[in-house]
């Protein structure tokens, strides 16, 4: 077997691996899940379904890449029993990858494009209703959607253009640590506003009164999709690594930069909230309406929207760089590419690709996506395609791959799991990862479905 390229230190693959995990679900979508089910309540049940759903899952995929030595589709069909045909979802867990950067790439392009009007001033003392025009307006302007989605595009696929070691390794180490500095700023900020001490207090103090069904619902998906498992995106950075670590220590360590993004995302917005009596439970108006009328009623206020919006920048960013690697990875893989014509390639399919995304918001804002679903643009289309269908799906492949022998087989999957020092993942997991954990799985898809078609 051709020697794989590695990253150079092990602190890369944790930043590298957890830059894919982190992204706008973390800062976005994890306060709005909490603000819209009573606070600390739900914190805790996330964190329990990180442990019982996220980890095994992430073993999996882990233990899937660094034994195949390939992207998902390549690692499957190296490891699966002759004849069989799981190698199959692993080309579909790639197209994941495509579907998932055809909306994404847009929706990063917005955080560029409101560092850039936040350091400009474009958004300074405006009202809250002249905020929401200026919004609907810049999702009315393709030209400008369509500038930004490229500058994303363009940033991503230089940077894979590197390699592993000088581009991706070294650009997450720089986002991931430049992401961190920034939520500490901004999260002490927040605590330090008057009345701030109401939002600590509802995101950091249970009331189990609080708790429903569909909020448990939420934070069990959540913690699912957080770690943007069953695609390969993990798997991609497994074989990456070498086999001098175990990989349960591994993910545990990826799994809590992952939380403490989250976690610290929520003590910027939730105190802030509080401060300036708004909720911080309204979705895509918080981020992009609420957070700069409340930036526009602070002391200097003009420089926390532009360090704040940087944040997400690269929260965003960390998370295209990875799956950009991840496609690029595929195609050098599976016809032989060379990087450089899996990036050129890509980079203008990519683009192209993108566009019904960015149209969706003008031209063919009529057009409906999703059968029943009213308003549904591209955007909902390919995150139902990513979100309800292959990241549920593909974790249950994984789960049923590793855990019996009509696929890899439990024993192979320990085998390589714990090989190295460190963290070893429990054998007596067996019956639980091979039977409960697929239920569960089916459980967030089933359910899933119906909330969104029911």
């Amino acid at each position: 077997m051709q020697q794989r390229e590695q990253l150079a230190t092990r602190l890369g693959f944790l930043l590298v691996a957890a830059g894919c995990a982190v992204g706008l679900g973390n800062i976005w979508r994890f306060p709005w899940i909490v603000g819209q089910n009573g606070g600390a309540a739900i914190v805790i049940v996330y964190l329990v379904f990180l442990a019982i759903l996220g980890f095994p899952i992430m073993v999996m995929e882990f233990a899937i890449g660094r034994a195949g030595q390939k992207n998902l589709a390549g690692a499957m069909t190296a490891l699966e029993p002759k004849g069989s045909k799981w190698h199959i979802y692993g080309h579909l867990g790639i197209l994941g990858n495509l579907f998932l950067m055809m909306f994404y790439t847009t929706v990063a392009g917005w955080t560029l494009s409101y560092t850039y009007h936040s350091a400009a001033g474009d958004l300074a003392g405006k009202t809250a209703d002249e905020l929401g025009a200026f919004f609907g307006g810049f999702l009315g302007n393709t030209g400008e959607l369509t500038m930004w989605m490229l500058l994303v595009v363009i940033i991503g696929y230089v940077i894979c253009a590197l390699g592993v070691r000088k581009g991706v390794e070294k650009a997450s180490k720089f986002m991931m640590s430049g992401l961190f500095v920034l939520l500490v700023i901004l999260a002490i900020r927040a605590i330090t506003l008057p009345g701030a001490g109401a939002g600590v207090e509802f995101y950091l103090k249970p009331d189990f009164s609080k708790l429903s069904w569909s909020g448990v619902y939420a934070a069990m998906a959540q913690s699912f999709f957080t770690l943007s498992l069953g695609i390969g995106s993990m798997a991609i950075f497994g074989s990456y690594l070498s086999k001098q670590r175990a990989l349960a220590g591994e993910s545990l360590r990826i799994i809590g930069i992952d939380t403490a993004v989250a976690l610290m995302a929520g003590l910027v917005i939730f105190p802030t909230a509080a401060s300036f009596g708004v909720d911080a439970g309204s979705g895509a108006g918080l981020l992009f309406i609420t957070l700069p009328n409340i930036f526009n009623e602070m002391a200097g206020g003009q420089v926390w929207a532009v360090l704040f919006f940087l944040m997400v920048v690269l929260a965003a960013m960390t998370t295209v760089v990875a799956v950009f690697e991840n496609l690029v990875a595929y195609a050098m893989d599976q016809w032989g590419w060379t990087r450089k014509k899996a990036v050129v390639v890509e980079g203008v399919l990519m683009f192209v690709l993108s566009m019904p995304c960015v149209l969706g918001f003008g031209p063919w804002s009529s057009f409906q996506t999703l059968p029943g679903v009213a308003g549904s643009t591209f955007i909902d289309l390919w995150d139902f395609i990513v979100s309800y269908t292959l990241l549920p799906v593909g974790s249950l492949v994984f789960a049923l791959f590793c855990a019996h022998r009509y696929g890899w087989g439990w024993d192979n999957f320990l085998k390589e799991a714990n090989a190295g020092v460190g963290m070893k993942f429990p054998a007596g997991l067996k019956t639980y990862c091979g039977y409960v954990l697929p239920l569960i799985i089916l459980v967030v898809l089933v359910v899933g479905y119906v909330q969104l078609f029911g």
